[in-house]
């Protein structure tokens, strides 16, 4: 079986920092950024453990302003 890579791309400027996606990352890979902010005031999600994504896309589903894209990728050996 293949092992599959995943890349989260987040729209910063509509992020409102919910923590939703954050919770529910299984390889707790999202994390909300603890000092910069966006144009709103709010502290946006980020990639913290890039490497450890799989590519699941919990974290698109359950985000209710729909500013994540999650990208799968095969893994290269």
């Amino acid at each position: 079986m293949a092992k599959i890579k995943g890349h989260v791309v987040v729209n910063t400027e509509r992020c409102k920092g919910c923590s939703l996606c954050v919770v529910s990352c299984p390889t707790n890979v999202l994390s909300l950024q603890p000092r910069e902010v966006n144009v709103r005031g709010y502290h946006y999600v980020y990639m913290k453990n890039p490497d450890d994504c799989i590519g699941c896309a919990n974290c698109g589903f359950v985000c209710p302003d729909g500013v994540l894209t999650v990208y799968r990728k095969k893994a290269e050996k």
